[in-house]
């Protein structure tokens, strides 16, 4: 059995995925926006998060705090680029979802329902940037 190969479809962009494109933009720049006041709460007022005891994975929250803070800012960065729906900018953003959801996922315990929220939307963008035809060369 032959295997045919895929050939690039011609014609216009999809409405659907510029529209998602620009959807997981925005989502993303919200998203480090949200992680990085997170992280400024954890650092200025490291009282204000419950610790759940014996976690596994058992940091300060203030040094919690800086993780977010940084990896919020770096995440509103990566969604400014993905607006120019380019293919590093994609590749970028990708990148930086997949650390958001990781560093949300051990944050769990800290703010179960808030870092499920992140791991969500951060699913989210990763879906609306592999989508066929959401970026351009």
């Amino acid at each position: 059995m032959a295997t045919k190969e895929l050939e690039p479809r011609d014609g216009p962009e999809s409405g659907w995925a510029i529209g998602g494109i620009v959807f997981a933009a925005s989502i993303m720049i919200l998203i480090g926006i949200y992680q990085a006041l997170m992280g400024l709460v954890a650092i200025v007022n490291d009282e204000f998060f419950v610790v759940a005891p014996n976690y596994t994975y058992d940091v300060d929250v203030t040094g919690w705090g800086w993780i977010h803070l940084i990896v919020g800012i770096l995440v509103a960065a990566g969604g400014v680029g993905l607006l120019y729906r380019k293919l590093w900018a994609a590749a970028l953003a990708i990148a930086l979802a997949c650390l958001s959801a990781i560093v949300n996922f051990f944050f769990i315990p800290y703010y179960p329902f808030w870092a499920i929220l992140i791991i969500a939307l951060n699913v989210f963008v990763i879906w609306a940037i592999t989508r066929p035809g959401a970026i351009a060369d």
